[in-house]
């Protein structure tokens, strides 16, 4: 028999010898374990001596269940996922994981948190690298960080979508759809605030890539900015403020959220006209009319939320 692995070595490693321990304490060989998973053998020797593909998320929840691990196993698997992401995404993730107010303004897809799972698919399958396992996981991964919005302590979220992001049909006209009214339905969570910043609003400095910022519970903030193959996380102060100062200038060059729901509707039922789009001065006039009227969505909104630490300027 081989050395075992030194479960000190990576999260993985971790993960095969707490998944060999409960097999070994139940009494089971691997094969044994395979018949109870409906998984080969092969497939938990590598899950146990780190030699395969990282384990999926529902491979964890199998194996959780067949060896009574209490969810052990389950809870481990975020970490050994996050091993497949360079350093700087998953410094981020774990920024995410602690926000008490995400800001993001997103270029040319919708955000991870707010996406459906075909969707996902359909951005993810472009990397045309990855195993259909590996799609797999990484998909099941982004499905998972949504639980941060349901959380009981869930951050606020609010989020400007490039026009572009509406137009583009990803996975085609029905996932396109499906995903469209995703969005729409975040018009019933009051922690949620979409706004959509129309072509009109021509050239600005955040146009190749997206931006997320993050107000983290000791009233830090630090910024994440990402392309398609490249990610910054920027913690220090001093680096963060033009970027809080970029996105509060795109926020205000955005539709309002009840016009930007509209729109996104109107792309969803194909009747879309960007001459609907308003003028700046029409919005400032729609927006005092809702502030003066109790039914306004920005009055609706605005009951019974928590108080937030004040984003620093």
């Amino acid at each position: 028999m081989g050395k075992d692995v030194d479960p000190t070595s990576s999260m993985a490693a971790l993960f095969g010898r707490r998944v060999k321990r409960l097999r070994t304490a139940a009494g089971l060989t691997q094969a044994e374990l395979g018949q109870r998973t409906h998984i080969h053998s092969t497939r938990i020797n590598q899950v146990e001596r780190t030699t395969g593909h990282k384990p999926t998320r529902e491979l964890a929840e199998l194996l959780d269940r067949a060896l009574g691990a209490d969810e052990l196993l389950v809870d481990l698997w975020p970490y050994v996922h996050r091993e497949s992401f360079p350093n700087w995404s998953r410094a981020f993730m774990e920024r995410e994981a602690q926000a008490v107010l995400m800001r993001k303004y997103m270029a040319h897809t919708v955000p991870g948190l707010l996406q459906t799972e075909d969707y996902a698919r359909a951005i993810l399958r472009t990397d045309g690298s990855l195993s259909e396992e590996q799609l797999a996981e990484r998909i099941a991964a982004r499905m998972a960080r949504q639980e941060i919005l349901s959380r009981a302590d869930s951050p606020e979220l609010r989020v400007v979508l490039d026009e572009s992001v509406l137009l583009r049909p990803v996975g085609g006209p029905d996932v396109m759809r499906t995903q469209l009214a995703r969005l729409l339905d975040t018009e019933n969570d009051p922690r949620i605030v979409l706004r959509v910043l129309p072509f009109s609003e021509g050239e600005h400095q955040s146009m190749g890539g997206s931006l997320t910022l993050l107000n983290l519970p000791d009233g830090s903030e630090v910024v994440y900015t990402e392309g398609a193959d490249y990610g910054r996380l920027i913690e220090d102060p001093v680096e963060v403020k033009p970027y809080v100062v970029n996105y509060d200038r795109l926020s205000a060059q955005a539709l309002p959220p009840i016009m930007s729901l509209d729109l996104i509707r109107s792309v969803m039922e194909g009747d879309y006209r960007a001459s609907h789009i308003p003028s700046r001065s029409e919005r400032r006039r729609v927006a005092q009319v809702q502030l003066q009227q109790r039914g306004g969505r920005g009055l609706r909104r605005g009951g019974g939320r928590r108080p937030l630490p004040r984003p620093r300027a």
